[in-house]
Protein backbone atom coordinates (compact mmCIF):
# COMPACT_ATOMS: atom_id res chain seq x y z
CA UNK A 1 0.00 0.00 0.00
CA UNK A 2 1.37 3.45 -1.21
CA UNK A 3 1.49 5.69 2.09
CA UNK A 4 -0.78 8.42 1.94
CA UNK A 5 0.38 12.39 1.10
CA UNK A 6 1.08 13.32 4.72
CA UNK A 7 3.40 9.92 5.58
CA UNK A 8 5.21 10.09 2.53
CA UNK A 9 5.79 13.92 3.25
CA UNK A 10 7.22 12.42 6.69
CA UNK A 11 9.17 10.03 5.27
CA UNK A 12 11.13 12.63 3.04
CA UNK A 13 11.99 14.79 5.65
CA UNK A 14 13.24 11.46 7.45
CA UNK A 15 15.04 10.43 5.23
CA UNK A 16 17.08 13.95 4.18
CA UNK A 17 17.50 14.04 7.92
CA UNK A 18 19.22 10.78 8.07
CA UNK A 19 21.71 11.47 5.22
CA UNK A 20 22.59 14.85 7.50
CA UNK A 21 22.79 13.18 10.46
CA UNK A 22 25.57 10.53 8.07
CA UNK A 23 27.51 13.79 6.08
CA UNK A 24 29.30 14.44 9.24
CA UNK A 25 29.88 11.08 10.25
CA UNK A 26 31.59 10.09 7.08
CA UNK A 27 33.21 13.21 6.28
CA UNK A 28 35.50 13.52 9.20
CA UNK A 29 37.92 10.65 8.62
CA UNK A 30 37.64 10.84 5.26
CA UNK A 31 41.23 11.19 3.76
CA UNK A 32 42.66 11.71 6.82
CA UNK A 33 45.66 9.97 7.90
CA UNK A 34 44.28 8.21 11.18
CA UNK A 35 41.52 6.64 9.00
CA UNK A 36 40.55 3.56 10.95
CA UNK A 37 39.99 0.54 8.85
CA UNK A 38 39.72 -3.58 9.43
CA UNK A 39 38.01 -6.32 7.30
CA UNK A 40 34.84 -8.21 7.88
CA UNK A 41 35.13 -11.19 5.72
CA UNK A 42 37.38 -14.20 6.34
CA UNK A 43 37.83 -15.27 2.75
CA UNK A 44 39.04 -12.06 1.35
CA UNK A 45 39.45 -7.97 1.91
CA UNK A 46 36.43 -6.43 3.03
CA UNK A 47 36.75 -3.53 4.77
CA UNK A 48 34.97 -1.45 7.19
CA UNK A 49 35.50 1.63 9.23
CA UNK A 50 34.92 2.96 12.51
CA UNK A 51 32.95 6.27 10.14
CA UNK A 52 30.72 3.16 8.41
CA UNK A 53 29.73 2.08 11.99
CA UNK A 54 29.15 5.53 13.70
CA UNK A 55 26.90 7.04 10.85
CA UNK A 56 24.77 3.71 11.00
CA UNK A 57 24.49 3.96 14.87
CA UNK A 58 23.53 7.48 14.71
CA UNK A 59 21.00 7.06 11.98
CA UNK A 60 19.29 4.35 14.06
CA UNK A 61 19.35 6.29 16.73
CA UNK A 62 17.14 8.99 15.25
CA UNK A 63 14.94 6.55 14.01
CA UNK A 64 14.40 5.09 17.36
CA UNK A 65 13.10 8.37 18.29
CA UNK A 66 10.89 9.23 15.56
CA UNK A 67 9.89 6.45 13.48
CA UNK A 68 10.29 3.73 16.45
CA UNK A 69 8.05 1.17 14.91
CA UNK A 70 9.26 1.11 11.22
CA UNK A 71 11.97 -1.61 10.80
CA UNK A 72 15.99 -1.05 10.05
CA UNK A 73 18.30 -3.47 7.55
CA UNK A 74 21.56 -2.15 7.77
CA UNK A 75 25.21 -3.28 6.89
CA UNK A 76 26.80 -2.87 10.21
CA UNK A 77 23.99 -3.88 12.79
CA UNK A 78 21.77 -6.64 12.94
CA UNK A 79 18.31 -5.93 11.70
CA UNK A 80 15.29 -4.60 13.29
CA UNK A 81 11.55 -6.28 12.76
CA UNK A 82 9.15 -3.98 11.40
CA UNK A 83 5.81 -3.14 12.77
CA UNK A 84 4.48 -0.57 10.59
CA UNK A 85 4.99 -2.52 7.66
CA UNK A 86 8.07 -0.01 6.83
CA UNK A 87 11.40 -0.47 6.75
CA UNK A 88 14.61 2.06 6.79
CA UNK A 89 17.74 -0.08 4.36
CA UNK A 90 20.82 1.68 5.25
CA UNK A 91 24.25 1.43 3.79
CA UNK A 92 26.20 3.87 5.64
CA UNK A 93 29.14 4.06 3.37
CA UNK A 94 28.81 2.22 0.22
CA UNK A 95 31.89 2.00 -1.59
CA UNK A 96 34.14 1.28 1.62
CA UNK A 97 36.93 1.16 -0.75
CA UNK A 98 37.17 3.69 -2.41
CA UNK A 99 36.47 6.23 0.76
CA UNK A 100 39.62 4.05 2.18
CA UNK A 101 41.42 5.35 -0.68
CA UNK A 102 40.62 8.69 -0.83
CA UNK A 103 38.17 8.41 -3.90
CA UNK A 104 34.81 10.15 -3.85
CA UNK A 105 32.65 7.79 -5.65
CA UNK A 106 31.33 6.41 -2.26
CA UNK A 107 28.27 7.71 -0.71
CA UNK A 108 25.85 7.15 1.50
CA UNK A 109 22.39 5.14 0.85
CA UNK A 110 19.13 5.47 2.32
CA UNK A 111 15.95 4.01 1.08
CA UNK A 112 12.55 3.49 2.72
CA UNK A 113 10.64 0.56 1.80
CA UNK A 114 7.51 -2.38 1.94
CA UNK A 115 7.04 -5.61 1.33
CA UNK A 116 7.00 -4.64 -2.49
CA UNK A 117 10.61 -3.01 -2.46
CA UNK A 118 11.87 0.85 -1.97
CA UNK A 119 9.52 3.71 -2.42
CA UNK A 120 12.25 6.31 -1.74
CA UNK A 121 15.50 6.45 -1.77
CA UNK A 122 18.64 8.90 -1.27
CA UNK A 123 22.42 8.37 -2.95
CA UNK A 124 24.27 10.67 -1.07
CA UNK A 125 27.80 12.21 -1.66
CA UNK A 126 29.02 14.16 1.44
CA UNK A 127 32.60 15.14 -0.07
CA UNK A 128 30.98 16.70 -3.42
CA UNK A 129 28.00 18.07 -1.56
CA UNK A 130 25.84 15.79 -4.03
CA UNK A 131 22.39 14.57 -2.91
CA UNK A 132 20.11 12.02 -5.36
CA UNK A 133 16.93 11.68 -4.20
CA UNK A 134 13.60 9.93 -5.73
CA UNK A 135 10.31 8.35 -5.35
CA UNK A 136 7.16 9.51 -4.06
CA UNK A 137 6.62 10.93 -7.67
CA UNK A 138 9.86 13.55 -7.82
CA UNK A 139 13.01 12.70 -8.73
CA UNK A 140 15.63 15.67 -8.20
CA UNK A 141 19.36 16.02 -6.82
CA UNK A 142 21.13 18.96 -5.32
CA UNK A 143 24.99 19.98 -5.31
CA UNK A 144 27.45 22.41 -5.96
CA UNK A 145 25.74 24.02 -9.27
CA UNK A 146 22.31 24.11 -7.79
CA UNK A 147 19.65 21.99 -7.98
CA UNK A 148 17.68 20.28 -10.89
CA UNK A 149 15.49 17.09 -12.06
CA UNK A 150 17.17 13.71 -12.79
CA UNK A 151 15.96 11.78 -15.66
CA UNK A 152 17.65 9.20 -17.63
CA UNK A 153 18.68 8.92 -21.08
CA UNK A 154 16.71 7.64 -23.81
CA UNK A 155 19.57 5.50 -25.59
CA UNK A 156 18.19 3.13 -27.91
CA UNK A 157 20.72 0.16 -28.74
CA UNK A 158 23.78 -1.20 -27.02
CA UNK A 159 26.01 -0.06 -29.62
CA UNK A 160 25.39 4.01 -28.19
CA UNK A 161 25.68 2.70 -24.54
CA UNK A 162 28.01 3.41 -22.02
CA UNK A 163 28.15 0.72 -19.03
CA UNK A 164 29.18 1.08 -15.81
CA UNK A 165 30.34 -2.01 -12.98
CA UNK A 166 32.57 -1.71 -9.72
CA UNK A 167 34.60 -4.69 -10.10
CA UNK A 168 35.92 -6.29 -13.97
CA UNK A 169 35.60 -9.96 -12.95
CA UNK A 170 31.84 -8.35 -11.46
CA UNK A 171 30.98 -12.11 -10.06
CA UNK A 172 31.23 -15.77 -10.72
CA UNK A 173 33.64 -16.69 -14.24
CA UNK A 174 29.95 -17.53 -15.72
CA UNK A 175 28.73 -13.91 -14.72
CA UNK A 176 32.01 -12.44 -16.05
CA UNK A 177 31.33 -13.93 -19.08
CA UNK A 178 27.82 -12.90 -19.69
CA UNK A 179 28.96 -9.22 -18.51
CA UNK A 180 31.80 -9.11 -20.78
CA UNK A 181 29.14 -10.62 -23.96
CA UNK A 182 27.12 -6.98 -23.05
CA UNK A 183 30.29 -5.21 -22.87
CA UNK A 184 31.56 -6.10 -25.95
CA UNK A 185 27.94 -4.89 -27.70
CA UNK A 186 28.27 -1.57 -25.48
CA UNK A 187 30.26 1.94 -26.97
CA UNK A 188 32.42 2.55 -23.73
CA UNK A 189 32.74 0.33 -20.11
CA UNK A 190 34.23 1.70 -16.92
CA UNK A 191 34.37 0.27 -13.61
CA UNK A 192 34.89 1.28 -9.90
CA UNK A 193 32.16 3.57 -9.07
CA UNK A 194 30.46 1.83 -6.83
CA UNK A 195 26.98 3.80 -5.90
CA UNK A 196 27.65 6.77 -7.77
CA UNK A 197 27.03 4.96 -11.06
CA UNK A 198 23.38 4.56 -10.48
CA UNK A 199 23.14 8.31 -9.34
CA UNK A 200 25.24 9.19 -13.32
CA UNK A 201 22.23 7.17 -14.38
CA UNK A 202 19.90 8.50 -12.99
CA UNK A 203 21.26 11.55 -13.93
CA UNK A 204 21.21 10.64 -17.32
CA UNK A 205 24.98 10.39 -17.73
CA UNK A 206 25.31 6.79 -18.14
CA UNK A 207 23.18 4.03 -19.40
CA UNK A 208 24.05 0.84 -17.46
CA UNK A 209 25.00 -0.72 -14.65
CA UNK A 210 25.73 -4.35 -13.88
CA UNK A 211 26.70 -6.13 -10.85
CA UNK A 212 26.28 -8.98 -9.17
CA UNK A 213 26.54 -10.60 -5.53
CA UNK A 214 24.94 -7.50 -3.84
CA UNK A 215 22.88 -7.27 -0.67
CA UNK A 216 19.65 -5.42 -0.27
CA UNK A 217 21.19 -2.42 1.29
CA UNK A 218 23.44 -1.96 -2.04
CA UNK A 219 20.51 -1.45 -4.39
CA UNK A 220 17.22 -0.37 -2.24
CA UNK A 221 18.52 3.91 -2.35
CA UNK A 222 19.39 3.28 -5.84
CA UNK A 223 16.18 1.78 -7.04
CA UNK A 224 14.17 4.30 -5.99
CA UNK A 225 15.84 7.22 -7.32
CA UNK A 226 16.64 5.50 -11.08
CA UNK A 227 13.13 4.34 -11.07
CA UNK A 228 12.17 7.79 -10.29
CA UNK A 229 14.09 9.27 -12.71
CA UNK A 230 12.48 6.82 -15.78
CA UNK A 231 14.73 4.05 -15.36
CA UNK A 232 14.51 0.52 -14.67
CA UNK A 233 16.41 -1.72 -12.04
CA UNK A 234 15.76 -5.76 -12.16
CA UNK A 235 17.62 -8.88 -12.01
CA UNK A 236 19.13 -10.95 -14.31
CA UNK A 237 16.46 -12.66 -15.12
CA UNK A 238 14.42 -9.79 -15.58
CA UNK A 239 12.28 -9.77 -12.08
CA UNK A 240 12.60 -7.63 -8.51
CA UNK A 241 16.02 -6.52 -7.59
CA UNK A 242 15.34 -5.37 -4.10
CA UNK A 243 16.85 -7.93 -2.68
CA UNK A 244 19.98 -7.93 -4.17
CA UNK A 245 21.98 -10.62 -6.43
CA UNK A 246 22.48 -9.92 -9.67
CA UNK A 247 21.62 -6.34 -10.92
CA UNK A 248 20.67 -4.92 -14.26
CA UNK A 249 19.63 -1.10 -13.94
CA UNK A 250 19.22 0.54 -17.36
CA UNK A 251 18.07 4.17 -18.73
CA UNK A 252 14.88 3.04 -20.33
CA UNK A 253 13.09 -0.37 -21.87
CA UNK A 254 14.92 -1.05 -24.50
CA UNK A 255 18.02 -1.17 -23.17
CA UNK A 256 17.23 -3.28 -20.34
CA UNK A 257 15.52 -6.28 -22.94
CA UNK A 258 18.49 -5.55 -24.74
CA UNK A 259 20.89 -7.03 -22.06
CA UNK A 260 18.72 -9.11 -20.82
CA UNK A 261 18.55 -11.13 -23.84
CA UNK A 262 22.76 -11.61 -22.79
CA UNK A 263 22.19 -12.18 -18.96
CA UNK A 264 19.57 -14.45 -19.00
CA UNK A 265 21.26 -17.32 -20.29
CA UNK A 266 24.12 -17.09 -17.44
CA UNK A 267 24.41 -20.16 -15.28
CA UNK A 268 22.04 -19.68 -12.03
Amino acid sequence: MTPDKPLQDELVAVAHRLADIARPATLGPFRGQALQTRSKGEGGFDPVTVADRQAEAEMREHLARVRPRDGILGEEFGPVPSQSGLTWVLDPIDGTRGYMSGTPTWGVLIAVANDAGPLYGIIDQPYTAERFHGGFGTARFDGPRGPGALATRQTATLAEATLFSTFPEVGSPEEGRAFAAVSDRCRLTRYGMDCYAYALLALGQIDLVIEAGLQAYDVAAPIAVIEAAGGVVCDWQGGPAHRGGRILAAANPHLRDAALEILSAAPS
